[in-house]
């Protein structure tokens, strides 16, 4: 009789209690995210240049302190208009950094969050070609960069282990005779592995 007395007093406690979250952003979780998105005037130069875009692969992991590391490797292809062609920049870049949560909704279904990244790469102009087609010499070669990345991320879940991405992040690198400014706008989704 004390048995179901106890059952009954706990159902009827936890309906008391309202809504039961997810449990999300537990220290040790990790996830993999798969992003793809636009750079700099992503939509202007679709049609004209054949588009701007970035896609990447990431690792998270969260901390005790509800923050994120963030382990990735990024794609980016830029292109400049050169006459009547378009001169592809590429670049392959690793990144690590930090994000910290500033604002999340009572549910815990959707998280914005802000931080910062170490960047490091290779970037190619031309796929390292230097002569163009109406007999004009490329400067640029291959180069090295390295620099930072402030980001601003939204992530809303979609369900206990897939959570929908949104991120806005400015590249900021050093070692390019390009530019040495990309504005990345990404959507993308995550796996919470464990």
């Amino acid at each position: 009789m004390g048995k179901y007395l106890f059952i009954m007093i706990c159902a009827f406690l936890s309906s008391l209690a309202g809504k039961v979250s997810a449990q999300r952003y537990l220290p040790g979780q990790t996830g993999l995210e798969l992003t793809m998105g636009g750079v700099d005037d992503f939509a202007g130069n679709v049609k004209r240049l054949r588009g701007n875009f970035q896609v990447g692969l990431a690792l998270s992991r969260y901390n005790r302190n509800r923050s994120r590391w963030v382990f990735g490797a990024d794609y980016v292809k830029k292109h400049y208009a050169y006459k009547k062609i378009a001169v592809p920049k590429e670049q392959f870049t690793v990144e690590a950094g930090c994000l910290f949560p500033f604002l999340s909704d009572r549910g815990r279904n959707v998280f914005l969050s802000a931080g910062l990244s170490a960047l490091a790469g290779y970037e190619r102009v031309n796929r390292n070609g230097r002569l163009l087609y109406d007999g004009a010499t490329l400067q640029h070669k291959g180069s090295f960069i390295y620099g930072f990345t402030p980001a601003f991320g939204t992530e809303a879940y979609l369900t206990d282990r897939w959570a929908f991405l949104f991120n806005v992040r400015q590249r900021v690198f050093f070692g390019s005779s390009v530019g040495h400014f990309h504005t990345v706008v990404a959507v993308g989704l995550k796996y919470i592995i464990d």
